[in-house]
């Protein structure tokens, strides 16, 4: 079995008397999308902003393409290829789409923004740029500032950021918040394969989404996690059934 791309091992965060995170394993393997289910308060962005770099874990290590990476911040996680999306959204809205992308380009070259230099004219910024965009379905929109795209494009135009920016494995906090049934359907097909390029770590609450798209799920309760496996195995545990599909699930 190939080596981890990101492994989480005994992960504890705890917020007064709260255990937020209680011990927690899990992994994503190269070419995988693993999904982090649970219901509401079970701890999943509290887990995600651990392995994202903007918590610090209590206990536990993370590491990442075989480096340990726990006692890093957010942007060198970044810079070593730990791309996120946001449940809440990150992006510079008087921006347009096109230049949010031109930013990660800008990072990950080293280039600097020049103000005598009119950089939306720079093929080296904007080719790549353009070119992400086009892999996520915003090019006709790559113009409009960012504080005017729908939900669904802003959430669209993250993963465009993260692609520009290289990254070796996703973290993606509901991408399919706000989108409707067309918008998560396109979704879905660009994820299923953007798996190839580089594994994801889904957290997701469209059930369907996730039936359809993940490989494994994890589902965490109260911190805790109540069972790990594929999308049958998940479907048919009485504990995963109880806690959070419902027992008609």
């Amino acid at each position: 079995m190939a080596e981890p791309v990101l492994a989480v091992s005994g992960l504890v965060k705890s917020f007064g008397a709260l255990r937020a995170t209680d011990t927690v394993d899990l992994d994503l393997r190269p070419g995988e999308i693993h999904a982090l289910i649970g219901p509401n308060g079970a701890g999943k962005s509290t887990l995600i902003n651990q392995i994202a770099g903007a918590l610090r874990p209590d206990a536990g290590t993370i590491r990442f393409a075989g480096e340990d990476i726990t006692q890093l911040g957010v942007a060198e996680r970044a810079r070593r290829g730990l791309g996120r999306t946001f449940q809440v959204s990150s992006l510079a809205p008087e921006f347009s789409a096109l230049r949010n992308v031109m930013l990660a380009v800008q990072a990950v070259s080293g280039s600097s923004f020049r103000f005598f230099r009119p950089v939306m004219g720079d093929a080296r910024l904007t080719g790549p740029a353009m070119a992400a965009l086009e892999r996520v379905g915003l090019a006709e929109r790559a113009r409009i500032p960012a504080a005017e795209l729908s939900h669904g494009e802003r959430r669209q135009l993250e993963i465009a950021i993260a692609l520009a920016l290289g990254s070796k494995a996703f973290l993606l906090d509901e991408p399919m918040a706000g989108m409707g049934p067309e918008g998560s359907k396109r979704l879905t097909g660009f994820l299923d394969g953007l798996r190839a390029e580089a594994p994801i770590l889904l957290v997701e609450h469209d059930m369907n989404a996730v039936f359809a798209l993940a490989d494994r799920i994890t589902v965490l309760v109260y911190g805790k996690v109540i069972a790990s496996g594929s999308v049958e195995q998940i479907r048919r545990d009485p504990a995963v059934r109880k806690a959070y599909l419902g027992e008609g699930a």
